[in-house]
């Protein structure tokens, strides 16, 4: 198997904003990278997660309408995704899953290694125990919605790395599913390895991109209006 030996410019921008502005959260007292950081990082690594939700808001929002979900207004909507942060560092804390914040918008980081064995899409059994702390709190606060992204290291041909990305992604999406977060909520994508936070020439790097990623999304009464 042929292995990449490229490394990504944007990917090392991203990873030294990541080490220079960290915060301190006052909750747990573990580190964290500051907002305004946090959307530089996702400015240098392409901005897919500021993008648009998967499938179109549009289509998005009729599914969540139909489900009878409400929408949030105002301040309102930032002190529910304060108070769901909250949640979910709380709940998450002491494992490798790491919370960050973007204006109203929440990204669950979470690395293969607590959540795949190599080169498979099945969820380990000792992921499960965290895995069903996130989905609880995502079906308490069930006026977001959510996007799940699964992503590869290089190794492997870009198709078969393409595959196993939508695959993992699928995988996260159908447990969150069956854990009571509503359907109608959820959607996936698979980036493959288009989208490295590290350099895939080392084995850190390699085991940093291989991951998936949870982007929560306020649902807000101008979503209703379009």
């Amino acid at each position: 198997m042929m292995m990449s030996t490229r490394i990504s410019g944007f990917a090392a921008i991203a990873m030294l904003m990541a080490t220079t502005a960290c915060t301190t959260d006052p909750d747990t007292g573990n580190q964290r990278v500051s907002r305004a950081a946090i959307g530089g990082v996702a400015g240098a690594v392409g901005g897919y997660l500021l993008g648009d939700l998967v499938g179109g808001r549009h289509d998005r929002t009729e599914k969540i309408v139909g489900a009878g979900i409400g929408a949030l207004a105002g301040t309102g909507v930032g002190l529910y995704m304060d108070k769901q942060e909250r949640e979910l560092r709380q709940r998450t804390a002491g494992t490798d899953i790491d919370v960050t914040r973007d204006g109203d918008n929440l990204v669950l980081n979470m690395p293969s290694g607590i959540t795949f064995a190599t080169d498979q899409s099945s969820i380990q059994p000792q992921f499960r125990e965290t895995l069903d702390k996130v989905a609880s709190t995502l079906a308490e606060y069930n006026q977001t919605y959510i996007d799940v992204y699964g992503h590869t290291d290089s190794d492997g041909s870009d198709s078969y790395n393409q595959g196993l990305s939508e695959r993992r992604a699928g995988s996260v999406a159908d447990y969150l599913t069956m854990r009571g977060v509503q359907s109608a909520r959820i959607a996936t994508r698979g980036f493959g390895e288009s989208q490295p936070v590290a350099s895939n020439a080392t084995a850190e790097g390699k085991a940093a991109n291989r991951r998936v990623e949870i982007r929560i999304v306020p649902v807000t009464e101008n979503d209703l209006r379009r």
